[in-house]
């Protein structure tokens, strides 16, 4: 863990380096995806079994790929009931949240008298990655499937790498539409999905988090599909005052540190006597956490306590660009709404970006890397998308013709002048 103190000589030049440190896709990492994607591509369904053997360890033919109803029903009845419950609560509200963010069609006539609008249509097919391996994840099936379904997606096709399906994952699942799941995972699973492969039916576009080699089959294939992003490891930033608790402070440190050993967690405070309370209250806890291990290798190699008056945290905030950062204060606000780049933002000493990645409604599916200056996290629009409406009449198309053909004319396109010049009875 490092400190920092925003008065010492080249503090910012320090702390952005300190930031930047984590490493893009190793080369090594993408060699393997582009071998893997062009195997899948001029194979198929052999090579997506062929892998299941050889990366997975699993004996799967075309019929065993897909995950059959009985096994989706059967598994989402195991799940324990407080976590079905759970599931549904926090389905209902992660669908009221992102049907309040469904845009209108528009029709208008302008001072021309061409009629122009748009109109919202939803995806036809998508791919959702549901990641094996460190835990079961029904949070990720609920964040990307939910909001597809309630935009109107016909299609949602979810893979995961083979293995035993967490009950959790079949109920979210289940509580969720996603009937079609398919046991393949990495980058083979992408490029299923990007290509087709076997049973597998392509899809318009691909979301949901991975390793780096989804990551980085997911850059390939862009513009062969749609992505929703490319994601890093998970990012906190915590802007706190003395007057909370180091104990909860904390943990929401290492909430987010827990989920990769290159997570980052860094705390903002004006108050270095709470920042070194915080520093113990997160060696203590760490010795308690299941997951201590990868958690304490964040927490060392990327976490940050950073010492500065608190209404430099903005501008700091922004230099992070980070996936989440908490107010901790009374007034949460009066910093908070001076920040532009950050996924998601909590408010308040009662607001720990735990509640955003299950159940308060909005999406964790956000920016990493910095990416929170130029994206947003995943929402309704992503699974949508919007046409353009022209209609014009004689009469307003005569008011556009001149401008259009004086236009084509001086970009060197005759045909383009033409077909306006030729309704206006000027062709020649």
């Amino acid at each position: 863990m490092r400190r920092f103190h925003f008065a010492d000589p080249g503090f910012r030049t320090a702390f952005l380096a300190f930031v930047a440190e984590r490493r893009d896709t190793p080369e090594e990492v993408d060699a393997i995806v582009r071998d893997v994607l062009a195997a899948v591509r001029a194979e198929g369904g052999e090579a997506l079994l062929r892998y299941a053997r050889e990366f997975d360890k699993v004996e799967l033919t075309e019929a065993t790929l897909r995950v059959s109803a009985d096994e989706i029903a059967d598994g989402a009845a195991a799940c324990p009931a407080e976590v079905r419950e759970a599931i549904a609560f926090a389905a209902a509200r992660i669908r009221a949240y992102h049907e309040r963010q469904r845009p209108a069609d528009q029709r208008f006539v302008d001072e021309a008298g061409v009629e122009l609008g748009w109109r919202w249509t939803p995806l036809e097919a998508v791919g959702i990655y549901v990641p094996g391996g460190r835990a079961a994840y029904p949070s990720t099936v609920l964040m990307n499937a939910v909001p597809a379904q309630a935009a109107g997606v016909s299609r949602i096709a979810m893979v995961t790498p083979p293995g035993r399906l967490q009950p959790a994952v079949l109920a979210a699942a289940q509580a969720a539409g996603v009937s079609e799941i398919w046991r393949v995972g990495g980058a083979q699973a992408i490029a299923a999905l990007a290509y087709g492969a076997g049973p597998i039916l392509p899809v318009d576009k691909i979301v949901g988090p991975g390793n780096a080699f989804v990551t980085a089959a997911k850059r390939r294939v862009y513009g062969v599909v749609g992505i929703d992003a490319l994601a890093g490891p998970s990012e906190i930033v915590v802007v706190a005052d003395g007057a909370n608790d180091p104990d909860w402070i904390a943990a929401d440190l290492l909430s987010q540190a827990e989920h990769d050993p290159a997570a980052q967690a860094i705390l903002i405070t004006d108050d270095p006597a709470f920042a070194a309370k915080v520093e113990m209250a997160v060696e203590s806890q760490l010795g308690a956490l299941s997951t201590g291990d990868d958690a304490r290798a964040s927490w060392r190699d990327h976490g940050a306590v950073v010492i500065a008056p608190l209404d430099e945290a903005p501008a700091l905030v922004d230099d992070i660009a980070p996936e989440h950062v908490e107010f901790a204060l009374d007034q949460p606000e009066r910093l908070a709404d001076r920040v532009r780049h950050a996924g998601a933002i909590f408010l308040g000493r009662h607001a720990p970006e735990a509640v955003g990645d299950y159940v308060a409604g909005s999406n964790h599916v956000l920016p990493t890397s910095r990416a929170a200056r130029f994206s947003s996290g995943l929402s309704l629009y992503d699974f949508l998308k919007r046409t353009s409406l022209v209609k014009c009449d004689a009469e307003s198309f005569s008011r556009l013709a001149p401008a259009t053909i004086a236009l084509a004319e001086a970009e060197g396109l005759p045909a383009h002048a033409r077909s306006a010049a030729i309704r206006m009875g000027q062709a020649r």
